[in-house]
């Protein structure tokens, strides 16, 4: 059977377009004819990812990104197709991000959860969103530009200060300012003068005082000695209850003193009221007046015949003066 030039260059043709399909398959990293698990990560950007971007876990090549389709019309999630080339466990709490470079292509890289449950074919990962290398930049650079800004602005500040320095109508006050500054110099140099100086005779005096301190040390340990024992036996001393005893004693006291006050009680009626008084005094006088007429005259209150005759004068109607007061 003879084939014609036209079958032979139509076979031909497809065996070549079904190579280079094959070729350009094997070169993006897909296995022809081997069956490949495919995964997916729904991200909000993918800034530079691109099909047969590289993914990987731990810095291990694990497969590359199959395709790339929106979820929707609105754009609410971007989803990414990962072709696995390396049969291994994966949990399915394991997060995929996007790392950025400015020398290579963007990568997915795969930070493996700790669980046991594995993902299968057709799972979808759970992902973080990462900022870009150019957002990093900016958000380091930012707080840079501020500073840089705030250091212009003070630079801008000093240069108008020396500018005035300049200036005719203060470089008088400019000159005074510095002759005031070499006369407290001088001032200053005075006393700081190691031989007459304030300062030397203080630093003399000091040196002095520390001296006398280091001669009189067993007489400072001493004191603080016995002011230690001190405060000792008076810590040990019963001063509460001497306090209290004392409280107690001036609460009795009080007691006393309202009793002596109040007009109810003996002394009371003794101290305040002046009728007991005078009635008292009264009662006093005619005792004494009874005394000395007994002393001056016994006949009259007893009748002995040792004493001759009964004494019939009258009896004494005041007290006798006291002989003990006279000179």
């Amino acid at each position: 059977m003879k084939i014609s030039n036209e079958t032979k260059i139509g076979s031909l043709t497809a065996i070549s377009i079904t190579l280079l399909i094959l070729g350009f398959n094997f070169l993006k990293g897909k296995k022809v004819f081997e069956h490949s698990k495919k995964i997916y990560a729904v991200f909000n950007a993918v800034e530079g990812v691109e099909v047969s971007n590289a993914v990987k876990i731990n810095g291990l090549l694990i497969g590359n990104v199959s395709g790339i389709t929106e979820t929707d019309k609105d754009l609410h999630g971007i989803v990414v197709e990962i072709n696995l080339k390396k049969d291994i466990h994966i949990p399915k709490n394991s997060v995929a991000e996007i790392q950025t470079s400015v020398i290579n292509s963007p990568v997915i890289v795969i930070q493996k959860g700790t669980g046991t449950d594995y993902i299968s074919s057709g799972d979808t990962l759970l992902t973080r969103d990462r900022p870009g290398l150019l957002a990093q930049v900016e958000s380091n650079l930012n707080p840079i530009v501020g500073q840089l800004n705030g250091t212009l602005y003070s630079l801008d500040s000093l240069i108008h200060v020396v500018g005035s320095l300049f200036d005719p109508r203060t470089k008088n006050n400019f000159s005074s300012i510095l002759a005031n500054l070499a006369a407290s110099t001088a001032s200053l140099q005075v006393i700081l003068n190691t031989q007459t100086g304030i300062l030397a005779r203080s630093l003399k005096n000091v040196d002095s005082f520390t001296r006398n301190l280091a001669k009189n040390n067993d007489n400072i340990t001493e004191t603080l000695s016995n002011l230690n024992k001190t405060s000792a036996r008076l810590s040990n001393s019963k001063i509460e209850e001497t306090v209290e005893s004392i409280h107690s004693t001036m609460a009795e006291l009080n007691k006393a003193v309202d009793k002596m006050n109040n007009s109810s009680g003996t002394l009371g009626l003794f101290l305040n009221d002046k009728k007991l008084y005078f009635s008292l005094e009264s009662t006093s006088k005619s005792l004494n007046t009874l005394m000395d007429d007994l002393r001056m005259h016994p006949k009259r209150y007893v009748n002995i015949s040792v004493f001759g005759k009964k004494d019939k004068s009258g009896p004494l109607m005041s007290p006798l003066g006291d002989s003990t007061s006279k000179p």
